[in-house]
């Protein structure tokens, strides 16, 4: 049976935001979250990635998909989407994929509407629509400008002025998704032909990053759109001040330090432990109380490091986890560069502004208080088979 490909273009040339693909929203990457949403569509059977990028295909293929390398000619500011399209499809039919429909998603677009991306491609496979485009539902009045610069009305009347109830809308392409039938594509070379239909999504999810103001907005709306989920990880590294502790130091008289921490942390970590989840206390200092701690939780310890992410990338390559299956835990700026490494960048609730904008997720208990016993609960629930919600034909009585 032919499959429903997803093919995403990600080139490493951007004029408007330098490295575009590869900027964080709600703390992952762009390409990443393209590349996320299209695995979670229950339709899509292969996920491509094609770009002339060794860090974009690096990080696609952690989060996944099947990487396509894109000829210079075909990445430069020239290049149409449907050139990058052709060209995977191509590259494909020699790896002996056989593609029943396209499904072109633009990592540009950072909340893809699954639901609706997973009804277009079954309108197209289907074959009651040839090609099917996201877009949003607007009542807006069109102008234009003339030759002259003179306004002119483009979907209305400018002597009738109807009420919104009274008017029938237009729809406006977010370019979030296209799904086509890949005979027709590859016959016509444009991604709309035939039959045409419309998936229709949330006005809040139809932004495109073209430019920094676009970048900054997408990720304030982050946390607003981005639904709260299991951490799905195969490990778990923290930083310790602010983290395991609530960043306070008692000081004796005789200069020894002491810090507060909270056994109900100390329950997570053994849960974790007994799931077979390896954890790692990351800090820069030099302190004992670090090591003490790390010893009566029983979990790997790196102090005194001079660079975070060096020894975070040891770390995970000892034990073979990828940086997209770790969650690291952070509070400061220092955690910043770790942060951006990992796939689920955590946050305590008190952290530092710039780590909370790094953040896929903010933790509700505060570092001492019970932060690592939070994340703990959520990288379970990740991991066990019923934290995923029953369907309503799969719900018991």
């Amino acid at each position: 049976m032919n499959e429903a490909v997803a093919i995403i273009p990600a080139r490493g040339g951007s004029k408007g935001v330098p490295r575009k693909n590869l900027r964080r929203v709600g703390g992952i990457p762009l390409i990443a979250r393209a590349v996320d949403a299209a695995r979670r569509c229950p339709s899509i059977d292969r996920v491509v990635v094609t770009t002339d990028d060794g860090d974009i295909a690096s990080v696609a293929e952690e989060w996944g998909a099947e990487v396509v390398i894109r000829p210079a000619e075909l990445a430069d500011d020239t290049a149409s989407s449907e050139s990058a399209l052709l060209h995977a499809l191509e590259q494909l039919e020699q790896r002996k994929v056989d593609v029943g429909v396209v499904v072109f998603l633009q990592a540009t677009s950072p909340f893809i509407d699954v639901a609706a991306l997973d009804d277009a491609v079954h309108l197209v496979r289907s074959r009651r629509r040839d090609s099917v485009f996201s877009a949003i539902e607007t009542y807006g009045f069109l102008w234009a400008k003339s030759a002259g610069s003179a306004a002119e009305a483009v979907n209305h009347d400018v002597d009738v002025r109807p009420r919104r109830q009274d008017r029938q809308p237009h729809f406006l392409e977010t370019g979030a998704f296209y799904v086509m039938r890949a005979a027709g594509f590859r016959a016509i070379g444009h991604r709309f032909f035939g039959s045409i239909g419309i998936a229709q999504v949330a006005e809040r999810t139809a932004i495109e990053i073209d430019s920094p103001a676009e970048l900054e907005i997408a990720r304030a709306l982050a946390p607003l759109i981005d639904t709260a989920a299991p951490i799905d990880v195969d490990a778990v590294v923290t930083d310790f001040d602010g983290v395991h502790t609530d960043d306070s130091v008692r000081l004796s008289q005789d200069g020894t330090e002491s810090v507060t921490v909270s056994r109900s942390d100390g329950m997570g970590v053994a849960r974790l432990r007994a799931a077979g989840v390896p954890l790692l206390i990351l800090s820069t200092e030099a302190n004992p109380v670090v090591s003490a701690r790390a010893r009566k939780l029983q979990v790997d310890v790196a102090q005194d490091v001079s660079d975070k992410t060096v020894a975070l990338r040891a770390w995970a390559e000892r034990i073979g986890v990828p940086l997209s299956r770790i969650a690291y835990l952070g509070n400061d700026v220092n955690d910043l560069a770790c942060l951006d490494l990992v796939g689920w960048p955590v946050a305590v609730p008190d952290a530092h502004p710039l780590v909370l904008a790094a953040a896929r997720v903010v933790l509700d208990e505060p570092g001492g208080a019970g932060a690592v016993r939070d994340l703990a609960e959520r990288v379970l629930a990740g991991r066990a088979p019923a934290s995923h919600p029953l369907t309503a034909a799969q719900e018991t009585p």
